[in-house]
């Protein structure tokens, strides 16, 4: 009973000041995950907690199911839209991307360390994958705002390139203990070769239909068993981490197969939303605390010195030669910008499942385990130090951040259960706000079936709309669907300055381009001529900006801009923006100066990239 009592007491207290410690990085702009893997490390056996743990087995069990939920959650907030704007490039670096850096680091790992080809490439597949846990929780912590594009193409990649690791590292690891001992790659035949194909095909393929048959199955159970709402979260994760397991024994890829499960929860309307996306929220940032806690506590620093120089060299190439190669290779040709591709190469951040995987050597008894472990754990150390200290910087370097969104105060959500896909919200109106400063009437609530309850002001309420519109520090009752609460946020909140730049993330609204530019102007009060009423948005963008329309391109309407988010090979617009506050028209002399700008740019970038110049 003692042993019980201490180990719930030091697992307690670790977690509590672990937390409390990452409160207190975020002051200097630390990585939390850093934080907690330092702090793992301090209680460790070379720190001043002097705990000894060395159970690598326990290790793998834990950030087996660790990453399991992670994964699950990640794919609970991976959008339609998202899959729509990303998979194939995610894909790309999930698959030939994963490839490319195990290559190029185990050549490196070979040649620095002088193992064999073998050991050396199990070097490069377990540092190979970017983590989910790091890049959710980096990219969403910060508060950064991407270009929906880079930030869902990071996401997706993350969840999606554990099942090639996990393929690579184990295939590598029955290859050294089974098939090639002493790591000749000569001696890998072509009928290895093929039924190394066959494996890697069953994990991908197994995984995606046990995730995507498991998620229905899954989406159906909750939708038609009726339990507490407590029991919702339970029962959804429990569900999933059976179709994880039995995708597991069929050696599938459980890890691709359990994040599905989420896309398709996350993904489709039923009566527990609220419930399951609060809970796997918490237990989510439980299992990351919990891992990186692990793995510190695990690591020996003293063990660590002897293999840091080649260690860091090796994380050197990872960063700054595999990584860049790896995504140049992978999605230049799907018409990314330079800076994008420049962004993507520099976040391909390391954390939890390289040393997860790190424990697959140790535990098969490998040479060379504990070193390779070691090497492991330096690579994460110098990717969340490098790389996760400098994200913000980066981001602002590459052009990819965008304004912040205006965040609604007092919020208040309530989830209706037997209404699927839709939520009951109260705002308190901002005086900033553009809802305070526009009648409701030219708001496009009614577009997406978004309607008002109840407006509470001076302690009475009212069943309407007041004539005279919304006023600072009324209490609005709406009920909408989950998907437009983005929009109501920014309807709500106060509108902070607009930067000096019109920058094309800064959009309240996304409009199809062939919608009638007559019934949205009469939904949005903007200004369009009686020729043009019968027009789509993109003819009035064409009428007025001419046949070539780059994205980002803006044309203002009265007291709003319509923005070009998108364009197809044409040069026509496929979704289309309003900025409803747009910043004021820039004067002659810095529109002139502007225009110099771009031409100065573009003169660089063609003697930059033409090779005959």
């Amino acid at each position: 009973m003692d042993l019980a009592n201490q180990i719930i007491l030091v697992s307690a207290a670790l977690i509590t000041f672990a937390i409390f410690a990452g409160v207190l990085s975020s002051r200097i702009g630390a990585p939390l995950l850093l934080v907690f893997l330092a702090f793992g490390m301090l209680a460790g056996e070379d720190g001043p907690g002097g705990i000894v743990f060395s159970d690598y087995r326990l290790v793998y069990l834990v950030g087996s199911v660790s990453l399991a939920v992670i994964l699950f959650d990640g794919g609970l907030r991976t959008t339609r839209d998202a899959f729509g704007r990303a998979l194939m490039p995610a894909l790309l670096l999930a698959t030939l991307g994963v490839f490319l850096t195990t290559a190029i680091t185990g050549a490196a790992a070979h040649y620095v360390l002088g193992y064999d080809w073998l050991h050396s490439l199990l070097i490069g597949a377990i540092v190979g994958p970017t983590d989910a846990a790091a890049v959710f929780l980096l990219l969403h912590l910060r508060g950064l705002r991407l270009r929906p594009r880079v930030s869902d193409t990071l996401e997706i990649e993350s969840g999606i390139n554990d099942p090639m690791s996990i393929f690579l590292t184990m295939a590598i690891v029955g290859l050294i203990v089974t098939g090639l001992p002493k790591g000749d790659l000569g001696e890998v035949t072509l009928e290895l070769a093929l039924q190394l194909t066959a494996d890697f095909i069953w994990q991908m393929g197994g995984g995606i239909l046990f995730g995507l048959v498991g998620g229905h199955v899954v989406l159906r159970a909750v939708n038609r068993l009726k339990f507490s709402p407590g029991i919702y979260p339970i029962f959804a994760l429990a569900l999933a981490l059976v179709v994880f397991a039995t995708a597991q024994a069929a050696q599938a890829s459980g890890f691709l197969a359990i994040y599905l499960v989420g896309t398709t929860l996350g993904n489709n309307p039923h009566r527990a939303t609220t419930e399951i996306s609060r809970f796997l929220d918490g237990l989510s940032w439980l299992a990351q605390i919990g891992m990186f806690l692990m793995m510190g506590l695990l690591a020996t620093p003293s063990k660590l010195v002897p293999i840091i120089g080649p260690a860091l060299l090796i994380a050197a190439v990872l960063i700054f030669v595999a990584r860049p190669i790896a995504v140049y290779a992978s999605i230049l040709p799907l018409k990314f910008k330079r800076g994008e591709v420049a962004f993507i190469s520099w976040v391909g951040l390391r954390g939890a499942v390289p040393i997860f995987l790190a424990t697959i050597p140790v535990i098969g008894r490998i040479d060379h385990a504990e070193t390779i472990f070691g090497i492991a754990f330096i690579a994460v150390l110098a990717s969340l130090v490098v790389q996760g200290w400098t994200i913000s910087v980066a981001a602002k370097l590459t052009d990819v951040e965008l304004p912040p969104r205006p965040k609604a105060r007092a919020r208040v959500e309530l989830a209706i259960p037997a209404g699927l896909d839709r939520s009951v919200v109260a705002y308190t109106v901002d005086p900033m706000s553009l809802i305070a400063r526009r009648r409701l009437a030219r708001m496009p609530l009614s577009v997406s079936g978004t309607e008002v309850i109840s407006v509470m002001r001076d302690g009475q309420t009212m069943n309407k709309v007041p004539s005279d519109g919304m006023r600072a520090g009324d209490v609005v009752m709406l009920v909408t669907s989950t998907a437009d609460l983005a929009s109501l946020d920014r309807l709500f909140a106060a509108r902070k300055a607009r930067p000096k730049s019109m920058d094309i993330g800064s959009v309240d609204f996304t409009l199809s381009s062939d919608a009638n530019a007559g019934e949205v102007a009469d939904m949005y009060g903007f200004l369009v001529t009686p020729h043009e009423r019968d027009l789509t948005l993109a003819a009035v963008m064409h009428a007025r900006l001419g046949s070539a329309i780059a994205d980002g391109a803006r044309v203002r309407a009265g007291t709003v801009d319509l923005v070009a988010l998108s364009t197809g090979e044409d040069d026509t617009p496929k979704m289309i923006g309003l900025d409803l506050d747009p910043p004021p028209p820039l004067r002659f002399s810095t529109r002139l100066r502007v225009r110099l700008e771009e031409v100065s740019r573009s003169i660089r970038e063609l003697f930059l990239t033409d090779p005959n110049h």
